[in-house]
C-alpha cells in the first residue's frame, strides 16, 4: 500500500513560511542541496530540475503530489501552472478552477481522496502542504520527512494548522549537514 509522506521544510521554531508565505530564508545549498537532489529529485519543480541538470532523472520516492491551494498558487504566481509535470498533481480546493490540464482539483473530502490514492498502485504520495491541509490529513500521514533549516523566524505558517490532537511518530532517520540543516524522518507509531 502506498504511503502519504509530508515532505516539508521548516525553521527551527516550526514554521514552513513567513506570515505572507515567503520561504526565501531557507537556503538550498551545499551538502544539504546535494542530498535533496539525490534522494528527492521529484520534489523540485520542473524549472529547478532543468537548471540543476535533473530534468531526466527518474522519480525516487513519489509519483504523486497533493497540495493545498495556497501552496499550489505559488507556482502560477511564478509562471508555473503545472509546477510538477513529472508527478500526478492534485490541488485540494473548493474555489480553484482547473488551472492546467496536468493539475486536477480535489473539491472535497481530502482524507477520503488520499485513502483512495493509497489503495492504487504506484509510488508513495507527497503531501507538499500547506498547514491547513496537513492538519486535515494528519490521520492519513504515514511519514513526516522534515527538512529543518538553521534559522528562527519567530512567527509564520506552522507545520500543521489543526485543533489540539496528539499523534505519535517515531524518529526513523536523521541526517545532519555541514550547512546546519537537518532532515529527520518520522514514522507513525499509532
Amino acid at each position: 500500500m502506498r504511503r502519504l509522506s509530508y515532505f516539508v521544510g521548516t525553521s527551527i521554531d516550526g514554521f514552513l513560511a513567513s506570515p505572507d508565505g515567503q520561504r526565501d530564508f531557507f537556503a538550498f545549498e551545499g551538502d544539504f542541496a546535494a542530498a535533496v537532489m539525490a534522494d528527492y529529485p521529484e520534489t523540485l519543480p520542473a524549472p529547478a530540475r532543468e537548471a540543476l541538470g535533473l530534468a531526466g532523472v527518474v522519480n525516487k520516492r513519489f509519483d504523486t503530489v497533493v497540495m493545498g491551494r495556497r501552496t499550489y498558487e505559488s507556482g502560477p504566481a511564478a509562471g508555473l501552472a503545472s509546477p510538477y509535470p513529472h508527478l500526478k498533481q492534485y490541488v485540494v480546493s473548493r474555489t480553484l478552477q482547473r488551472p492546467d490540464p496536468e493539475v486536477e482539483i480535489v473539491p472535497e473530502d481530502p482524507a477520503g481522496f488520499v485513502r483512495e490514492l493509497k489503495r492504487q498502485e504506484g509510488m508513495d504520495i507527497w503531501l507538499s502542504g500547506g498547514a491547513a491541509l496537513a492538519g486535515e490529513l494528519l490521520d492519513e500521514i504515514d511519514e513526516l520527512v522534515v527538512k529543518v533549516y538553521p534559522v528562527v523566524i519567530c512567527t509564520g505558517v506552522p507545520l500543521f494548522r489543526s485543533p489540539f490532537a496528539p499523534h505519535g511518530f517515531a524518529v526513523t532517520d536523521v541526517h545532519t549537514f555541514a550547512t546546519g540543516a537537518m532532515i529527520t524522518t518520522y514514522t507513525r507509531t499509532e
